[in-house]
């Protein structure tokens, strides 16, 4: 949101770091501006790697555990396997040319050097950029100290008006000042009081930033004058600590006295918090014991004047940020305090009712916003977690919570952790209670979408047990659906509709709404599944009736996809596409995977219905993508693989293999937004020549490589024509196999050749201007 100022001689050198290092750490004091460099090169480097540049902010976790499902999280990998996290990353990146930004490492400096030490021996196209207060010492990596803001040389003359103003530090200040008092600009008065004040923080950008924020009430006169007043309290200090560490604590010592002492108690308070918080947030959790509750919303106002907390708008709801260095200033000023304990409670007590809270509001109108809220605190709701695991006496309660969260861990990124939370919450608390039960069907539910079935038979098992032996019609209601769930996986159908059956009368006994219709739309599925389109059509419109009856939307797009599968096995294909695609709109609202891959897979097998095969190919190559993102294909829908074999082995027929590979390819280009964009409206983006035209995966050597690929030379006529090794040659061809997904020479030349056509359509001539490949 602020101009980026100076730091070109850094730029540059990171960029040629990287070029020549695959891990770069930059290092320094906090608030010397890291991350604002790494972002910079970052995004400065993003034409250069087509996997992506992605950041991974590591101050809010403070579990080592967490550390690879962390960096998954940011990279949207939406894996609902049941592998560890660090596998899935690495799968995920092994054949990827990206860049990951790697931010405060500092505080899990041995498990991020773990983490880059493996990510990187197992993705050689890999680059990792870290900032960490020190190095995290791994093997290849290259480091650059951070420096603070440039000054002039204090022993030099002095500067002229203009060589000052091209200072870095005077940059930062005179920028941000005008930003806080319009108008204000360098000149012949204020001049040697910037030079001094910038002087004074030795140009550490964090302190510079806070200090402009006091233009607001003093001239930078007056301001300078009072950091001369608290830098001579600080001869006194310790001679073993770096000035530049003195420096920026006595800036926000500073900064907290400039607070009233309510802004203090607030500031220590919602340093409790991890990543960001809300208003009623802070309410709950930081007021009493000196702060009034209807004090708050003007003492969060003030911290935000003071630039302690980072106003953040998410759509209509404001939030608020502490950056991290301020948020642990306030964590000691809280422990001194001695209320560190009651504050972490009312944190955990807070997101503990939220979670119930979410629960309660599933079944509604308000459910897509309570999903959005839950993926805003997701780090908040981590730490709550982490709070009644660790307690003896509220682990229970750190178990039911957990089982809370099932629609939070099924919708977003966090299924496998979801599932960890759940297996260490049942592993503490053996005792056979009815949060046990529960917790026990809802991990059963994750087990099914990672396709283990195994577990999940186990879970069910033990939760029906204790359900009956004390009388939990609920929890018999949901056990019966997940093992419906668990039958119909392994192909003994009538058993599913048995248990599906079950779950319906029993749901409707208790009034959910919620298991009713998850039960109805497994039955009509089921019902569809054995050639029962009456059946399967009722007890989907039964869902729709439930549905619309609570204004709920996301089990509504769930029984439209379910409905859509059978009025296409009936040949309806108009009706069918209508239903998916309306279920499709409302997943893509809720940004949902798992529901967004099945909707384009039965819009796959529609087009292919419909003779529309090109269509159909291409939908499956983006398919690709999308399953491999999340774990497995038609992941806790295993029943429906075999229509994507029979569309596929349809298509394949009807296209020949070379024009199913391209349509195929063309589907998995597009992006995730482009490829849902296609499935709902029909039409490539740009037009279906753009697809074509799209940016080669190959570096213009690899695509140089693959055009005297497809003119027959060998690997040594290769390398004699360019000048390079043999072996050089051989690698950069198996590059290109891997980008492509190809594993014969052949294909490479049958793809070259595709590229020509449509470079020819456009205009285009290929590289070497003959007309010819």
């Amino acid at each position: 949101m602020t101009s980026f100022v100076g730091r070109r001689q850094e730029t540059a050198e990171v960029r040629r770091m990287l070029s020549t290092s695959r891990l770069v750490t930059l290092t320094g004091v906090g608030g010397v501006g890291k991350t604002r460099l790494a972002l910079r090169v970052a995004d400065d480097a993003r034409r250069a790697f087509p996997d992506g540049v992605w950041l991974a902010e590591l101050a809010e976790l403070d579990n080592p555990a967490l550390l690879a499902q962390g960096v998954t999280e940011a990279l949207e990998i939406r894996d609902h396997s049941s592998r560890p996290a660090m596998d899935v990353l690495v799968d995920h990146l092994r054949d990827r040319e990206a860049l990951i930004v790697l931010d405060n490492c500092e505080h899990l400096l041995e498990d991020c050097a773990r983490l880059a030490d493996r990510l990187l021996r197992a993705a050689p196209r890999l680059r990792l950029l870290a900032t960490s207060r020190q190095v995290l010492g791994t093997a290849g990596e290259q480091s650059l100290a951070v420096p603070a803001l440039g000054l002039p040389d204090a022993r030099g003359p002095r500067p002229s008006l203009a060589a000052l103003a091209r200072c870095d530090a005077v940059r930062l200040f005179v920028e941000r000042a005008a930003a806080v008092v319009p108008g204000f600009r360098l000149d012949e008065d204020n001049r040697d009081a910037v030079e001094l004040v910038c002087r004074r923080l030795d140009g550490i950008p964090l302190g510079i930033e806070l200090a402009v924020v006091r233009l607001r009430a003093l001239s930078v006169e007056q301001l300078l004058d009072r950091l001369d007043d608290r830098f001579r309290l600080l001869t006194t200090g310790s001679r073993t600590v770096l000035p530049r560490h003195r420096t920026l604590r006595a800036l926000i010592d500073w900064s907290y006295e400039l607070c009233g002492e309510r802004e203090r108690l607030l500031w220590a308070r919602a340093s409790v918090f991890a990543g960001s918080l809300d208003l009623e947030a802070a309410e709950a959790v930081c007021s009493g014991e000196g702060i009034d509750r209807e004090e708050i919303l003007d003492l969060v106002s003030g911290l935000v004047d003071k630039s302690i907390l980072l106003r953040e708008e998410h759509r209509a709801v404001v939030r608020y940020r502490m950056l991290d260095t301020l948020r642990q200033y306030g964590r000691e000023r809280l422990a001194a305090s001695g209320e560190e304990r009651s504050r972490l409670r009312l944190h955990r007590d807070y997101y503990r009712g939220l979670a119930a809270d979410a629960r309660a509001a599933l079944f509604g109108p308000a459910q897509v916003q309570w999903f959005t809220r839950l993926q805003r605190e997701h780090a908040n709701l981590r730490t709550a977690l982490e709070g009644c695991l660790a307690q003896p006496g509220r682990t229970a309660c750190g178990l039911g919570m957990a089982a809370d969260l099932l629609y939070h861990w099924i919708t977003s990124y966090y299924l496998g952790e979801g599932r960890r939370w759940l297996d260490q919450g049942l592993a503490l608390c053996p005792e056979p209670t009815e949060i046990r039960a529960r917790a026990l069907w809802t991990n059963s539910w994750l087990a099914v979408i990672q396709s283990d079935t195994d577990a999940a038979a186990a879970m069910l098992e033990e939760s029906r047990s204790i359900g009956t032996r004390l009388g939990l019609e609920p929890v018999l209601a949901y056990t019966a659906l997940y093992s419906g769930m668990v039958a119909m996986y392994r192909g003994e159908v009538r058993t599913a509709i048995a248990w599906y059956e079950e779950a319906v009368t029993r749901h409707r006994r208790t009034g959910d709404p919620v298991g009713l219709t998850l039960a109805l739309i497994r039955l009509s599925l089921a019902h569809s599944f054995i050639d029962d389109s009456p059946g399967a059509i009722a007890l989907g419109e039964e869902s729709l009736e439930v549905c619309d009856a609570y204004g709920e939307g996301w089990h509504r797009a769930y029984t439209m996809m379910a409905l859509g599968v059978d009025v296409w096995r009936q040949g309806d294909t108009a009706r069918a596409t209508a239903l998916e695609k309306d279920s499709l709109a409302f997943n893509r609202s809720l940004d949902d995977p798992l529901g967004v891959g099945v909707n384009l897979e039965v819009l796959a097998w529609i087009a292919a219905t419909e003779g529309d095969h090109t269509r159909a190919a291409r939908l499956l190559g983006a398919l690709r993508g999308i399953w491999q993102a999340i774990g497995a294909p038609l992941s806790g829908y295993g029943h429906l693989v075999r229509y994507h074999e029979e569309c596929e082995a349809t298509v394949r027929r009807a296209l020949g293999e070379a024009a199913f590979n391209a349509a195929a390819r063309q589907g998995a280009r597009l992006s995730y937004a482009e490829a849902l964009g296609y499935a709902l409206e029909d039409e490539l983006p740009g037009g279906e020549a753009a697809v074509g035209e799209r940016p080669s995966p190959l570096t213009p050597r690899e695509s140089e490589i693959a055009q005297l690929v497809a003119r027959g030379l060998s690997n040594k006529e290769i390398a004699s024509s360019l000048v390079i090794a043999q072996r050089t040659a051989e690698g950069h061809i198996e590059h290109i196999l891997s980008k492509l997904g190809f594993t014969s020479r052949a294909q490479v030349a049958v793809w070259v050749a595709e590229q020509h056509h449509v470079g020819e359509a456009g205009g285009e001539r290929p590289p070497d201007g003959t007309g010819t490949v």
